[in-house]
């Protein structure tokens, strides 16, 4: 059985870049435009892991994480950080939210596939 990722980012070219990548790793992919779109999605759905950016509008990466964490449902999933910050304060402010990885763009997207199948098991 395939692993199914969620994509989060508001630029619909970096979501199907991301997708592109983990479909081609064989993961099921489905896509949100923000944290808010994400969490609506999520209510009906399974997934594996998270890739999210940062800065969304509407419901942002951090956000979206604290309010993930705050169900016991999602409390273990692994939720990565795809952004193109890389100040050690928005490192510190994922991590502290509740973020298992951070990746930073323009991604690798070999590094992409073997940290996503590593935080999945």
């Amino acid at each position: 059985m395939a692993k199914r990722a969620m994509t989060v980012d508001d630029s619909k070219t970096m979501r199907d870049m991301v997708a592109f990548t983990l479909k081609g790793a064989g993961f099921e992919v489905t896509q949100a435009a923000d944290g808010k779109q994400a969490l609506s999605q999520l209510a009906g759905t399974k997934v594996d892991v998270i890739i999210t950016d940062l800065n969304m509008p509407i419901m942002d990466g951090v956000a979206l994480i604290r309010a993930l964490r705050a169900d016991p449902k999602w409390r273990a999933l692994p939720i990565l950080m795809l952004t193109t910050e890389s100040e050690a304060a928005k490192k510190a402010e994922g991590r502290n939210a509740g973020a298992t990885g951070w990746l930073v763009k323009p991604f690798n997207p070999d590094k992409l596939i073997e940290v996503v199948k590593r935080v999945c098991g």
